[in-house]
């Protein structure tokens, strides 16, 4: 029963059974800011762990660089940094983005009524 209509870059989610409390509309908005946030910060934090981690991602790159001689234990290396800041990051960003969403439902008014501007979160509808 859920649609989306683009509005800009974001998402709106139009459910029967959810209702703005002020003015009772169902053209509801979620802001998910939340889990923005714990998405970018989960990226950075876990891109510089995975950077940080990336000594050992180096060094195994060129152990296994090393059987195609000189110059392929050092793209092994450059390429086991790489993959270990890619990992950390991903990795980050779905641990921050699942905190993000917690605090989104728990502590946010994550939900705007496109109807009457009011805010507030999926306990108080």
């Amino acid at each position: 029963m859920n649609q989306h209509k683009s509005l800009g870059n974001e998402r709106t989610r139009y459910q029967l059974s959810l209702r703005c409390p002020a003015c009772e509309s169902d053209c509801i908005h979620w802001k998910n800011h939340g889990r923005r946030i714990g998405a970018a910060v989960g990226t950075v934090a876990g891109a510089t762990a995975g950077v940080s981690g990336a000594t050992v991602g180096a060094q195994t790159g060129a152990l296994f660089g090393l059987i195609a001689g000189p110059a392929g234990a050092a793209f092994g290396s450059v390429a086991g940094a790489i993959f270990g800041g890619l990992f950390g990051a991903s990795a980050g960003c779905a641990a921050g983005s699942k905190a993000g969403e917690v605090i989104d439902e728990t502590v946010l008014e994550n939900l705007l009524c496109l109807s009457c501007g009011h805010e507030f979160s999926e306990q108080t509808s």
